[in-house]
């Protein structure tokens, strides 16, 4: 396989267009241009990774090498050698990081698995929804329909082909040279057309369009997409939701922390003698989710870091903290990439770093 092959599906499933604005996420170092053999994974490209990069075609990492502005480049630093490594060996870096951590299924999806939460939902969502609107003849209606529903299209909460339809007529005038599907050059047609709107997630916008090109028999097709007011309810930063029966606050912090093959949490704030239900997650830094943990009346925030304030803000409002390491509980990153490349590309060497 390529290496855009292992890319285009990385991004199939944790879309870029999630990335938080700060971010830095993508290609970093090196072209996807060439073969794919072996890849390796891991949540930062680290000094004792670089003997491993000999025959390693793309290197995948949560964390962006690449973050602030570089002023210079020197072999003698650690970003150096790195850099040095990866180009002599010919080895492409891409970064997943925040649309991975935002994504559903991604990191928070995990974390939330690990706790066995029900009817979860973003703390912070992400991604936006658009309108596709497109007009057709009432003889390839369903064709247009069925292919803008396999790329992605028309799904809303827990239904799926979601669609509305109107009929009207559509005007035209051929002009010389074109080659018109209906009508002919030089007269004026007045031709039943349908009006076929749909909903779209924006990282599905172009491939919707382009199934829908592909399906739709006119020659110029007129079709309308534009972004909508409300967001996406799967995607985000943090997950939110309720244990099937109340637990000990205490009792659930170990167990999350065994499931991060920890022995414990790096700290706790505020009461863990009671009892929860509804209980948020956070891999990495959480601070800024603390707000909307508060909104979602969650009683114990699960997360990687947060600073003091933070911290001091959510136990004082009832909201119990306990902080696990940014690195640890960004952690399953790897495991869980490696499974889903090794899972779609059988042929693929994966290295766990």
């Amino acid at each position: 396989m390529q290496r855009l092959e292992v890319v285009g599906y990385l991004e199939e499933r944790f879309p870029r267009v999630l990335a938080e604005e700060w971010d830095r996420t993508g290609l970093q170092v090196g072209t996807l241009q060439g073969p794919c053999r072996r890849v390796l994974v891991a949540l930062d490209l680290a000094l004792a990774h670089l003997p491993l990069l000999v025959g390693v075609d793309l290197v995948v990492v949560h964390h962006p090498l690449l973050f602030q502005p570089l002023e210079a480049v020197r072999p003698e630093t650690p970003l150096g050698q790195k850099l040095r490594a990866l180009l002599a060996a010919g080895t492409a870096l891409y970064a997943l990081h925040t649309p991975y951590d935002a994504a559903q299924g991604g990191l928070n999806d995990l974390l939330a698995a690990h706790l066995g939460l029900q009817g979860t939902r973003p703390l912070r969502p992400r991604g936006r929804l658009f309108k596709l609107v497109v007009y057709v003849p009432p003889s390839h209606e369903e064709a247009v329909a069925q292919a803008l529903f396999r790329a992605g299209a028309g799904k809303i909460g827990k239904y799926g082909h979601c669609s509305f339809r109107t009929r009207g007529t559509g005007t035209f005038l051929p002009e010389e040279g074109a080659q018109p599907f209906l009508g002919a050059v030089g007269r004026e047609e007045h031709v039943e057309e349908v009006r076929l709107e749909t909903i779209v997630p924006e990282e599905r916008v172009e491939g919707a369009v382009q199934a829908m090109l592909e399906a739709h028999p006119y020659e110029e097709v007129a079709y309308d997409v534009y972004p909508l007011a409300h967001r996406v309810g799967f995607h985000g930063l943090g997950r939110v939701g309720t244990l099937p029966a109340p637990v000990p606050a205490a009792a659930l912090v170990q167990t999350f922390a065994e499931r991060l093959g920890m022995e414990g949490p790096k700290a706790v704030f505020g009461p863990t003698e009671r009892a929860v239900t509804r209980v948020a997650v956070c891999g990495g830094s959480a601070g800024d989710l603390v707000p909307a943990a508060l909104q979602a009346q969650a009683e114990l925030l699960l997360a990687g870091e947060m600073g003091y304030h933070r911290v001091q803000e959510a136990v004082e409002a009832g909201l119990t903290v306990a902080l696990f390491g940014h690195a640890e509980t960004e952690r399953p990153f790897v495991g869980h990439v490696a499974q889903l490349l090794r899972e779609r590309f059988p042929g693929l060497e994966v290295i766990q770093g």
